[in-house]
């Protein structure tokens, strides 16, 4: 499948939580809750959130820190009816270039071993692994694999 042309990517607003939210909770089995949202865009000064929208509805967002010159991404999720059309992808892009502008050299990430299909687009895009966080994942101790790459 192919990527749906008229996406538009931009950064997350207080109007997008409740959408970013509700796809959090389609994503995820222990999803961050609408709070933990508000918190990122009104209290941390590190956090950086673009949303993706197709016809004015949020499809994928993607979240990360910066501290100093490293980009720590905190979560990113695909609306399960636009999966497999390079969505997360064009979405990591974009982060990757985000976290340059704003002076990041390197980003870094968690991703579940079972999760293949993330796994293999990081690779794609020069992540490399670089160690476990033995029981990382609270829903079934399963570890988590840390990923870095240069921007």
């Amino acid at each position: 499948m192919s990527q749906p042309i008229d996406l538009e990517y931009r950064y997350m607003t207080m109007q997008d939580v409740g959408a970013v939210a509700e796809l959090e909770r389609l994503a995820f089995t222990t999803p961050w809750p609408h709070d933990a949202f508000v918190n990122e865009l009104t209290i941390n000064p590190n956090a950086r959130y673009v949303v993706v929208a197709h016809q004015n509805r949020i499809i994928a967002y993607c979240g990360m820190w910066i501290v100093i010159d490293e980009a720590h991404i905190t979560n990113i999720a695909v609306h399960p009816l636009y999966r497999g059309k390079k969505v997360g992808l064009a979405l990591m892009i974009k982060m990757m270039g985000v976290a340059k502008m704003q002076g990041a050299h390197s980003m870094t990430l968690e991703v579940r071993p079972s999760n293949t299909v993330a796994r293999n687009m990081y690779i794609k895009l020069g992540f490399k692994e670089h160690g476990r966080r033995k029981r990382y994942y609270s829903d079934n101790n399963e570890d988590a694999i840390i990923m870095w790459v240069t921007l």
